[in-house]
């Protein structure tokens, strides 16, 4: 998450937020779009990936479906660079400095 952390805190997301990001689903923080995009994503995640039709539908409420596709091609490709990380025990290089702001 080290790298995804710092892209967002680069983009303006808070520190707070972004320690959110592991209770997605109970915080108040999140608006229901960005919910939707956390589902969908947690689905693409699973062995073997599992959007249902719910989750499928609620994205479909708050995105495009060109936007959807980025969402689910991000998701494959994140999870992609995950399983090759673990393979070869790369580590956080220690990119996300939470307090240090915007970069």
């Amino acid at each position: 998450m080290d790298t995804n952390a710092a892209g967002s805190s680069a983009e303006g997301s808070t520190d707070e937020k972004i320690a959110a990001v592991g209770a997605w689903s109970d915080s108040p923080l999140f608006s229901d779009a960005e919910k939707a995009a956390f589902a969908f994503a947690e689905g693409m995640t699973a062995t073997p990936a599992d959007v249902t039709d719910e989750v499928y539908q609620e994205a479909a409420k708050h995105f495009s479906e060109a936007q959807l596709v980025e969402l689910a091609a991000t998701a494959a490709m994140e999870n992609y660079r995950a399983r090759l990380n673990r393979a070869f025990l790369v580590e956080a290089q220690g990119f996300y400095k939470p307090g240090a702001g915007p970069a």
